[in-house]
């Protein structure tokens, strides 16, 4: 068994808040417990801040802020770029941190270490492609320039699936902006953003450029006090609608500039020219990587009639085989899920499945460990748009199989939802890879695959799904300001 005293570097594990430079307690002295889902044990107790340790985070990097955003392009390139170096360096010690937070496997763990730190070395790129214009006059006598200048204070609100990717992929393009940040990270799994705290200090970006603000059960009190500080001039979240909706409405009086990444159900669609054995492997990763617990998870799984019945047998002796277990356990490709919430919310879709008429051909119950948020890899045929499945997501190993005769009918069930992240297509066809690729009402499409993101190519949705977007080249922009400059140059 790991545990945190495996790390080779054991500054990485930190059990305090970061302000100003500085790791703090919450100025009430209370604090929470992090534990490890696959086992339950306490892994570290940590400030439970509140409203007033987010005042001095906001207060901190507006201070820094005044001198930060005036650092050159290239200035702040080299500090990612020293920064996603130290990453890489440390990519041991930081997986197995967060796979001991978060349930993941240590191998899945390892690679979204590296996926995180590629966000910093595209954004060191970016931030020297920020570009002005010069825009042409109709008065001759005027000469027209406009900049890009960075927004301000950012919030970095993220979520417990993706602990690491998520902080660089939104701090790593504020800072590469110019902009100064405060880190909200997830009750469940904070150590993460700790320790990447500790590598951005050491490659060197200013006191005050980053803090950490650490909560489990102030979440509303925290939130609420950065959308209301008008001293924050950006915010972005990434999490559920109906928390997306919230925060929405409190960044409202202040105009605060939003990025939601917010809920998804990703259709994952199978046509009858398909290659069966790629477009099962494609649906094992789309659905079960990091446990089934990603926004852009294939939440509904269509088949279409000539090759349903093969699919789903093909599927289902390919799940048989998956190990389910404790992430540094050999061989294990499912871990935990990462709170007993999400145990519940799972079961509750399986019941609700069944009394609906479908069919559950493997799994359909928690796994039955000592200690741990496990659940059986479950596979459920006969699906149907009565099912809570068709409209929520479901956030563990279950799969669902939904039976299509044609094209139309299949697109109307897929784009029948409030939310539209991300969705997968398996076909053959070119033709109707481009139809149903623009029919879909998402913001991302995956052909032939089982994964939709990387560091070059923009992350967001349609819909309920938030709007902004993350990563690409457009990433950036959501941290910058236009400004207009118009000269007179008549004598």
């Amino acid at each position: 068994m790991s545990s945190l005293n495996d790390l080779k570097r054991k500054d990485l594990f930190q059990s305090k808040g970061y302000i100003n430079g500085s790791w703090v307690d919450s100025s009430s002295s209370k604090t929470f417990d992090v534990v490890n889902p696959a086992n339950l044990d306490r892994l570290a107790t940590l400030p439970e801040m509140g409203a007033s340790d987010c005042d001095k985070a906001v207060a901190a990097a507006h201070e820094a802020f005044k001198t930060y955003k005036k650092t050159s392009a290239r200035e702040r390139a080299r500090l990612m770029r020293k920064w996603n170096d130290l990453v890489i360096a440390n990519a041991d010690d930081l997986a197995l941190i967060l796979m001991l937070e978060n349930g993941k496997t240590l191998a899945e763990a390892k690679g979204e270490v590296l996926y995180g730190a590629s966000f910093l070395e595209w954004f060191a790129g970016e931030a020297e492609r920020i570009h002005g214009e010069y825009v042409p006059p109709a008065n001759l006598n005027q000469r027209i320039i406009t900049m890009r200048q960075p927004i301000g204070v950012a919030a970095c609100m993220t979520p417990w699936n993706f602990p690491i990717a998520m902080i660089t992929r939104k701090a790593g393009a504020a800072l590469a902006a110019g902009c100064t940040t405060v880190w909200k990270p997830a009750g469940e799994t904070p150590l993460s953003a700790l320790a990447q705290a500790v590598l951005a200090q050491e490659a060197g970006f200013p006191k005050g450029a980053i803090n950490v603000v650490t909560t489990l059960n102030n979440v509303a009190e925290v939130g609420k006090a950065i959308c209301e500080d008008k001293r924050v001039k950006k915010m972005s979240f990434t999490g559920s609608t109906r928390v997306g909706k919230l925060l929405a409405s409190q960044c409202a009086n202040s105009l605060t500039k939003l990025t939601l990444e917010l809920g998804g159900n990703s259709p994952f669609i199978v046509f009858d020219d398909a290659k069966l054995d790629s477009a099962v492997e494609a649906a094992i990763m789309a659905k079960f990587r990091n446990s089934g617990q990603t926004c852009v998870t294939a939440n509904r799984i269509f088949v279409q009639k000539g090759i349903y019945d093969k699919f789903a047998e093909a599927l289902t002796e390919r799940i048989r085989k998956l190990k389910v277990g404790a992430g540094w356990e050999k061989d294990v490709f499912v871990g935990p899920l990462t709170h007993d919430r999400a145990v519940e919310k799972a079961m509750s879709h399986i019941n609700d499945a069944k009394k609906h008429g479908g069919q559950v051909v493997l799994g359909g119950s928690p796994l039955e460990r000592q200690k741990g948020y496990f659940i059986q890899p479950t596979v459920i045929t006969h699906m149907n748009r009565e099912m809570l499945t068709t409209r929520e997501e479901t956030f563990a190993p279950v799969v669902g199989l939904y039976e299509f005769d044609s094209e139309e009918q299949v697109l109307d069930w897929a784009n029948d939802c409030d939310v539209g992240l991300g969705s997968f297509i398996q076909t053959e066809n070119i033709a109707r890879m481009w139809r149903v690729s623009e029919a879909l009402e998402v913001g991302m499409v995956g052909v032939n695959l089982g994964l939709l993101s990387a560091s070059e190519s923009q992350f967001g949705g349609v819909k309920e799904s938030g709007y902004g977007t993350e990563g690409g080249r457009h990433g950036i922009e959501e941290y910058l300001v236009w400004k207009s400059i118009l000269i007179n140059v008549a004598n």
